[in-house]
């Protein structure tokens, strides 16, 4: 009997060639940004000059002493809300649309989700440094000039700059991750695979929602967001997002393209 035995040199090349297909995949989502990258930002430029518009009213029909007090009132705002939902589509289309393409240029399945999953990290980390930035500004602007709260709301951290950043890259990764998967079911069992996950999805928040009822649990679940903030909240939602993440892999790397 022989015996192989792979030399450093070897194993070094192997590693070399596994990144270079998994950068591959990476450039292969990066080839039309237009969609993922540039339509975002313009979405929300255009979002943020509405607000801007409606803050300026606001500023000039309201006196020194009641402007503080609409200050706090615009905390409450869900103006980039849209992004996040955004980038769970982005995520959808992204595994839905490029994996039959990617298989078809003898890409593995393993390569592809690992290409996939670095792309989403990218996408989550320069969409939460931009965030953490406009934050930023809007502090030291004090609200832009006006008051006006955008990037600054209560889901969001109010501390220094890298908890901002950590709650933003954690929740675009959440929402990445949680498309991914949603996605990686339909691939690889289509319509009946979504409405079968979606049933089982609603029951379970039900379950949920029912069980906190009847036991009379709702401040205590309000407690729980008022003790972790935003920081800790966002942390939790590493569990599902790494669940998201593990079974989305495990679902595609049995999944068979149809075009």
């Amino acid at each position: 009997m022989t015996a192989t035995v792979l030399s450093p040199n070897t194993r070094t090349i192997s590693r070399s060639g596994e990144f270079k297909r998994i950068w591959s995949v990476v450039r292969l989502h990066f080839v039309n940004p237009f969609s993922s990258v540039i339509l975002p930002w313009m979405i929300l430029a255009f979002i943020f000059a509405v607000n801007y518009i409606i803050w300026a009213v606001i500023y000039n029909a309201t006196d020194g002493t009641s402007r503080q007090g609409v200050s706090e009132g615009m905390q409450w705002s869900g103006s980039t809300t849209f992004i996040f939902v955004y980038m769970l589509v982005v995520a959808v289309q992204s595994v839905n649309l490029t994996f039959p393409f990617a298989l078809g240029y003898s890409v593995t399945r393993r390569d592809f989700y690992l290409g996939t999953s670095l792309s989403f990290l990218i996408y989550a980390a320069m969409y939460g440094a931009g965030l953490t930035i406009l934050s930023l500004v809007e502090d030291a602007t004090d609200g832009w000039g006006l008051g006006g709260r955008m990037f600054t709301v209560v889901y969001f951290s109010d501390g220094p700059w890298f908890e901002r950043l950590w709650v933003f890259v954690a929740t675009f990764a959440f929402f990445l991750f949680i498309g991914a998967a949603s996605a990686a079911v339909y691939v690889r069992w289509k319509t009946n695979g979504i409405l079968i996950f979606t049933g089982i999805l609603v029951l379970f928040i039900v379950a949920a929602v029912a069980q906190i009822t009847l036991s009379e649990q709702w401040p205590a679940v309000g407690q729980w967001f008022v003790e972790n903030g935003a920081t800790g909240v966002v942390s939790w939602l590493l569990i599902p997002t790494a669940v998201a993440a593990v079974t989305g892999f495990f679902i595609l790397r049995r999944a068979t393209p149809k075009n």
